[in-house]
């Protein structure tokens, strides 16, 4: 059941992600890959799989931060000037809704917003 549940919220998370309009400050600052540039990125071995960067924010604990469950309700992969980044829209089980940027080459987390 556990497993049923974690794809359906990684199918919605990803549906969201196409779906949800683009901050515009956002926009302003990173240059977020079209899909087919994201297959390819991943392909090539530029970017780790966003399963990976997912499970960097999941694993993530930090004493400022929830301890409980952290689901990804959007993610989008951008070109920085200092290389490709996963950002992530991270929903807690306390209801807080932070941003996270994962270095995409390395699927480490770089910043908790």
């Amino acid at each position: 059941m556990n497993r049923a549940f974690a794809a359906l919220a990684l199918s919605a998370a990803v549906l969201a992600s196409f779906l949800a309009p683009e901050p515009a400050a956002a926009d302003e600052q990173l240059a977020c890959l079209s899909k087919s540039d994201q297959r390819a990125a991943i392909t090539s071995g530029q970017a780790v799989p966003l399963a990976a960067a997912m499970h960097s924010v999941r694993s993530v604990r930090t004493a400022k931060r929830s301890r409980g469950s952290r689901e990804v309700i959007k993610a989008r992969l951008c070109r920085e000037a200092k290389g490709l980044v996963y950002v992530l829209t991270v929903l807690s089980g306390d209801g807080k809704v932070t941003h996270t940027s994962v270095d995409a080459t390395s699927g480490r987390v770089v910043d908790i917003r």
